[in-house]
């Protein structure tokens, strides 16, 4: 009775439906179905108008989240039966920038579908060896968008003109390339140049990159213009070039990521998991930290990732890393184009300027790139796997909060000043920007903030009833993050750091407590002034977060200077420990001190701590490895963030046992604190007696793990977060983590956002939406027993 009965339907989607080939799908959905109507972007996502017999219509609308093309995901549907139009067919029209405040989803930039490989070295097609392929599946997308709706003519595309042969891939419904907005080929498209390090051109084409391949293969360091910016490419066999590398980016010691020309040759230089090989291969292309076998040292030099079992390596994640690969098939060093403290370089002239002291060569093409995009880091731990830093083929997917009405305005989140990122809240989802960096400097806060007015154009809801979006920030006076901030909004909400971590854990999980929190990393600045990094938190659901437990405070003598000379914060933990005089006694801790410091610098820092001069309280997981570390004689200065407490780290792999140092838990007033100076003593007990680095090494780390526990136990709360980023080491995260399953707690770690201070804007959004109405201070210390229920 209804076959003849027309309708028509208007469907509004929201989601990842734009840059992801949707439209071209609907149109084949469509004409699958004989209906009749249109499809087009606007800046909410996609409209659909179809018309047709109501069967018709329904079978349409089931298929819709059946066969989605890959990418797609769709988070709302709304359909409407509206006026029939009588239309005879089904077009893709042009996009709407009038529908709706912007709120459509960008794909992130994704490595070359296989398809697209076959063609990159395919002699008899058309873009063979050309650079810059790609199709509704793959290739750039977030680096290049300028606004919404994701069109030609919003990318940095708009000033490449199809040519005839790619204009008919375009509109053609059958062809992979219908709709790809980045769509060219060597005639219409981008080109490659190789310019001398003075920036004098000397080829083009494919000219370029034999060039540049053949300035790799003599030694030279050859700056190359990726998807999301520039990298510095160079041997990694080459102890000399790799030397000179690290001399001229002022990178002593860091390790240096690898850039690897297939899945077997990584699998013959790093041990590699099932899981780990499906996010090597995944479109995202990572950075992932692998266990390197003994062999590797046969094809890398030793200054890859000095004093490190670890190595970072990834796969190509464009068609211009793929060409390199083919062509040297061996590792090359691929590390961010940037001076140390810098952000990375994205335009053709201030990449001549700013890496002309680092590069013997530049690499160089004439698309745009419209923001920078750091190579996202990835590590399997507790069997998944956990980013460090998301930027290229992460950002910008979003991430979904639970419901809260009251506070759906929108918010904008500054991060803090280390591993930045900022953030922005449009109702229920939260847009976190791309890897940023350490704020140290003018040119790194210039990037702040141009990536605020980015993200906050993309993503932050600015219609009149909204107003502008409320902003928090970091407790830290000093940080330039919150400097930022202050006076931009007169109701700045200042989120305590380790509040803030606990609460991007409970973001990730979508938890709205009860909940007690673990959050472990180096220095977080406290209400009080004291430099934290032990916290356990509990939050009620929606009181305020109460601190409950830490570590036994230590004095930090010289506050930064501590952090860069581990030494003294031995001192300062042995001072705590032992009293005055300490530093000087005859005993087996003076001994210890005088093997590492002179006379001299003994008297002054005894002097300093005595007087309480420059010496900030200090209660930080991250600040005690430092201490141990050196006591094993693993570290004295460092050169970069966590290197001692990652060589504690790396001292503890690849042996296991479960013995474990005593401790003392203490109640002091509202606080409990775990007392470390029974481990120390205990510690140093081994070490006389000669017990192992590594035992050792992994008897402190199961310490660490029964303290979480013992403090668990202590509040009873089942639910169990753990962040910061002591987190990132893979022993303590997993060994916790059983402890505390082994106990019955129900325990929450991260993946989708980094444990570290990439993840402080996240947690600083959702704790502004929980209970973030009253500005106060975000953390009161007191018990947090639950009460009897």
């Amino acid at each position: 009775m209804t076959k003849g009965i027309r309708e028509r339907l208007r469907l509004e989607l929201t989601g990842i439906v734009q840059g992801v080939g949707f439209r071209p799908y609907i149109y084949r959905l469509a004409e699958r179905y004989n209906l009749c109507g249109w499809v087009a972007n606007h800046t909410a996502g996609v409209c659909v108008e179809v018309e047709g017999s109501k069967p018709r219509l329904r079978r349409f609308v089931q298929s819709l989240s059946r066969e989605l093309p890959p990418h797609a995901e769709i988070h709302s549907l709304t359909t409407e039966q509206i006026a029939l139009q009588g239309d005879t067919g089904f077009n893709i029209r042009q996009s709407d920038t009038r529908a709706a405040p912007a709120a459509a989803l960008i794909l992130p930039d994704l490595a070359p579908c296989d398809t697209c490989l076959r063609e990159l070295f395919d002699r008899e097609n058309r873009r063979f060896r050309y650079p810059f392929l790609n199709c509704t599946h793959c290739g750039p997308r977030f680096s290049i968008v300028e606004r919404l709706p994701y069109d030609r003519a919003n990318t940095a595309m708009q000033r490449f003109p199809l040519c005839k042969d790619c204009r008919a891939e375009y509109t053609d419904p059958a062809n992979r390339r219908f709709h790809a907005e980045p769509n060219a080929c060597a005639q219409c498209g981008p080109q490659l140049t190789y310019c001398a390090a003075d920036g004098t051109p000397l080829a083009g084409g494919d000219d370029a990159l034999w060039q540049a391949v053949h300035a790799i293969r003599a030694g030279n360091i050859v700056a190359i213009k990726n998807v999301g910016g520039f990298q510095l490419i160079a041997d990694a066999a080459r102890s000399a070039v790799v030397a000179l590398l690290r001399q001229r980016k002022q990178r002593p010691h860091k390790p240096f990521a690898l850039l690897y020309p297939d899945i077997k040759t990584i699998h013959r230089d790093c041990y590699v998991s099932v899981q780990e090989e499906e996010q090597l291969l995944a479109p995202e292309r990572p950075i992932l930290l692998l266990n390197a076998r003994s062999a590797a040292s046969d094809k890398l030099c030793a200054q890859v990732a000095p004093d490190n079992p670890n190595l970072g390596v990834m796969l190509p994640s464009s068609p211009l890393h793929h060409l390199l690969m083919r062509d040297l098939s061996r590792p090359l060093i691929a590390t961010s184009g940037n001076l140390a403290g810098e952000p990375i370089c994205i335009d053709n002239q201030d990449a001549l300027q700013r890496l002309a002291p680092v590069a013997d060569g530049f690499l160089v093409h004439n698309r745009g790139i419209l923001r920078p995009l750091d190579d996202s880091i990835v590590r399997v731990m507790d069997g998944q796997p956990v980013i460090l830093r998301r930027a290229r083929g992460y950002a910008p997917r979003p991430l979904g909060l639970p419901d809260r009405p009251s506070q759906a305005g929108p918010i904008l989140a500054a991060g803090a000043d280390l591993k930045n990122t900022v953030a922005v809240a449009r109702g229920n989802t939260v847009f976190a920007s791309p890897h940023i960096g350490d704020l140290e400097s003018r040119i790194a806060m210039a990037h702040f903030a141009r990536t605020v007015g980015d993200l906050t154009r993309l993503y932050a809801d600015k219609r009149a009833d909204l107003g502008e979006p409320r902003v928090t920030c970091d407790l830290h006076p000093g940080f330039l993050s919150t400097r930022w901030c202050q006076g931009r909004d007169s109701h700045l909400l200042q989120v305590q750091h380790h509040v803030a971590h606990f609460f991007s854990c409970l973001a990730e999980h979508a938890a709205p407590g009860p909940a007690l929190g673990i959050c472990w990393d180096g220095t977080g600045f406290g209400e009080d002034g004291a430099l934290r990094g032990s916290e356990f938190l509990y939050w009620g659901g929606r009181d305020k977060v109460r601190r409950v437990a830490c570590l036994r405070d230590f004095p930090l003598p010289g506050g930064e200077q501590a952090i860069r000379d581990p030494r003294r914060t031995l001192a300062g933990l042995l001072f705590e420990h032992l009293g005055p005089n300490t530093l000087s006694s005859a005993g087996r801790y003076g001994a210890l001190l005088r093997e590492k410091f002179s006379a001299q610098d003994l008297a002054n820092l005894e002097r300093i701590l005595a007087r309480k001069l420059n010496t900030p309280i200090c209660s930080s997981v991250g600040r005690l490895f430092d201490a141990v570390s050196v006591l094993l004689g693993l570290a004295a200065t460092t050169t970069f963030e966590g290197q001692a407490a990652m060589a504690l780290e790396f001292a503890a792999q690849g042996s296991e046992h479960s013995t474990s140092y005593p401790f003392e838990l203490n109640q002091e007033g509202a606080v409990w604190k775990l007392d470390w100076g029974p481990m120390l003593e205990a510690l140093m007990k081994d070490q006389a007696t000669g017990a192992t680095i590594p035992y050792m090494a992994i008897a402190v780390h199961n310490t660490l793990a029964q303290m979480a526990l013992s403090v668990a136990i202590r509040f009873a709360e089942k639910k169990v977060f753990l962040s910061g980023g002591a987190f990132q080491n893979k022993r303590l995260l997993e060994t916790t983590t059983q402890l505390l399953r082994k106990a019955g707690f129900r325990v929450h770690s991260h993946s989708k956002v980094p444990p570290n201070d990439g993840g402080i804007a996240v947690g600083q959004i959702y704790y502004a939406r929980c209970i973030g109405t009253n500005t106060g201070p975000s953390m009161e210390n007191g018990k947090a027993e639950r009460e009897a229920q």
